[in-house]
């Protein structure tokens, strides 16, 4: 069992900048690949950007793509979202999530929530126009 605890959210200006965090307990994510989701009010809950279980596989949103970076650091046991030129359409909760990943399979990444087994309680962030 992984407990995952989100931080790092708050409110920011359009073009600003946040890190968002997600610590991990009970498990080394070293074994995990993981991800980051939000949900809007009344959306459903979308996905943000993937990071494989060895950290050198990435991706991302659409959406987000060249504004924000995903990464993951094994000895702190943290995976990472920095998020910069914000939008107002930005605003969600943000959760990240991780799933048990074998050796082999190590460069695979998940788009997917299905394919997540934890996930986080989720941060509010919130973009100001």
């Amino acid at each position: 069992q992984v407990q995952l605890v989100e931080s790092g959210g708050g409110l920011v200006q359009a073009g600003g900048s946040l890190r968002l965090s997600c610590t991990a307990s009970g498990r080394t994510l070293s074994n995990y690949a993981m991800g980051w989701f939000r949900q809007a009010p009344g959306k459903e809950r979308e996905f943000v950007a993937a990071v494989s279980r060895d950290g050198d596989t990435t991706a991302y949103a659409d959406s987000v793509n060249a504004r924000f970076t995903v990464s993951k650091a094994n000895a702190k046991n943290t995976l990472y979202l920095q998020m910069n030129s914000l939008k107002p359409e930005d605003t969600a909760v943000y959760s990240c999530a991780a799933t048990p990943t074998g050796y082999i399979t190590r460069s695979i990444y998940h788009r997917e929530p299905s394919e997540y087994d934890y996930w986080g309680q989720g941060t509010q962030v919130t973009v100001s126009s």
